[in-house]
This record gives C-alpha cells, sequence and structure tokens, in this order.
C-alpha cells in the first residue's frame, strides 16, 4: 500500500537531529512521496532546497496568512515568488489563504496577500494549496474572483456545507491526523462524505499527530494512520483510499516517480 503526504514540514527544525531516520520509516510505513509545504518566502527556500536534495520528495512555495505582513513588506517578494514557482522541484503555490481563528495577522494584510499570490500563482499552471481557518465567509469571494483557481483544501476541518463549497468549486480535500481526534461530529460527517476522487491524505508534520500517538512529534509515516482511521470511518478498505488518494496527489501535483529509499 503507497501513500503520500502531501502536505508536511520536514525541512523545520524540529527535524534537525533525525530527518534522515524519518525519510527511512516514512518509506517502510509506505509513504514513499511527500511534499514540504513553505509557510514564508524563507520557509519556502528551506523546503525546496531541503526537496532538492532527496528523491520523493517535492515542495510548494508561498507565504501563509499569518506572514502577510512580512510578505506586503518586501519590496521583491513577488520577484522571489516567480523565481521559486519556476523551479523544477517546486509543485505547488502554498500554504495561503486566510486565517481568522487567532488575531495574529490584521485580515486586511491576509487578504491582500492572498489576491497577491492568487494573481502570481495563476501565471503559471501550477495547484494551489490553501490554508482556510475560520474564514469561509471572506474566502470564497476572494477564490471566485480569480478564473482557473485549482488546487488543495489542506487541513479540511469543517462540515458537510462548507464540504459542498469545496466540491462545487472543483477543489480537493485533504485530511489528516486531525480527524482521529476531533469532537466536531460535523466534521467526521463531511470527512466521511469526501468523494474518493477529491481525497487527498497529509499528516502537516510536525503538527496534529493521530491517535494513538498524541503527544509525540507528528512524522510522514503518520499518513498511514489517518488512512486506516478514515477506512473505518468511512466503511471502505484501507487500500481503497490509499490507492485513490496516492492517484489523486499525482495527479495533481504532477509528481514524478521519484520515491524516497
Amino acid at each position: 500500500m503507497e501513500l503520500i503526504d502531501t502536505h508536511c514540514h520536514l525541512h523545520f527544525d524540529a527535524y534537525d537531529a533525525d530527518r534522515r531516520q524519518v525519510l527511512s520509516d516514512s518509506a517502510k510505513a509506505g509513504v514513499k512521496r511527500l511534499i514540504c509545504v513553505g509557510c514564508s518566502l524563507d520557509d519556502s527556500r528551506r523546503a525546496i532546497d531541503f526537496a532538492n536534495l532527496h528523491d520523493g520528495v517535492w515542495a510548494t512555495a508561498g507565504a501563509h496568512p499569518h506572514d502577510g505582513i512580512d510578505f506586503l513588506s518586501d519590496k521583491n517578494a513577488e520577484g522571489k515568488l516567480k523565481a521559486m514557482l519556476a523551479e523544477p522541484k517546486v509543485v505547488a503555490i502554498g500554504e495561503i489563504g486566510l486565517d481568522f481563528y487567532r488575531d495574529i495577522t490584521p485580515k486586511a494584510d491576509q487578504i491582500k496577500t492572498l489576491r497577491k499570490q492568487l494573481e502570481i500563482g495563476l501565471q503559471t499552471d501550477l495547484p494551489f494549496v490553501f490554508h482556510v481557518r475560520e474564514a469561509w465567509d471572506g474566502f470564497w469571494p476572494i477564490f471566485d474572483a480569480h478564473k482557473g483557481v485549482k488546487g488543495v483544501i489542506h487541513s479540511f476541518s469543517a462540515g458537510p456545507e462548507h464540504l459542498d463549497e469545496v466540491l462545487q468549486r472543483g477543489l480537493f480535500v485533504a485530511l489528516n491526523g486531525l480527524m482521529t481526534y476531533t469532537k466536531d461530529p460535523a466534521w467526521l460527517e463531511a470527512a466521511k462524505q469526501v468523494p474518493l476522487d477529491r481525497l487527498v491524505l497529509e499528516t502537516d508534520a510536525p503538527f496534529l499527530t493521530p491517535v494513538p500517538y498524541r503527544g509525540q512529534r507528528c512524522e510522514p509515516k503518520h499518513t498511514a494512520d489517518t488512512c486506516q482511521f478514515l477506512a473505518q470511518l468511512r466503511a471502505e478498505n484501507p487500500e481503497q483510499i490509499a490507492k485513490a488518494s496516492t492517484e489523486n496527489a499525482v495527479n495533481i501535483f504532477g509528481l514524478g516517480k521519484q520515491r524516497i529509499a
């Protein structure tokens, strides 16, 4: 059973001591391809440099909504992002979006940053990785104002109503370990309803460690645990979910056949 972790941060400092072992453990668990997602321009550079060193690893480039102030204050931000998006191992723009859950970055700055990155990204043929948290009402008008947007809603955590909005727009839904411990029945109901041809798996490692490993650092290998949980939740075979989510990830992100050794 082969899996792809479509969203992790293996380039983060949390893995400095044992990154090679984490990659090996990932491959042993069947997670032989993964995408390291950038959260700022500097962080995206680190993700790309890491991906360039390893078969089976790709990267994204973009500014997280809480990096909006830094992105807007950098007069060279557009040029830096465009250059990174042109690199061979970069497979998406992200993670970008809106996060109104915590009052860290002013909403106006988040919105400006999202719009600017959508404009830049649409000049490429790459998909987007969207971070949307407690911000659907603000996100959709911006999304709908830009034609031809394709991509994934990262760490989907909402009910069936928002799922319908995502599916109607042709986007894919990324589920992770959060589903294994959420107390919200609406989120679980939505997870049941995601069509197999729109589902991808991720970890968001080092965050959102699934049950039964809560309290430990999350790793790409835990994609397999989320797959098993979803199979039980949805009354499906784990191989079904693995096959569908892997094919979806390859098609969305244009991943090659390289594998982590």
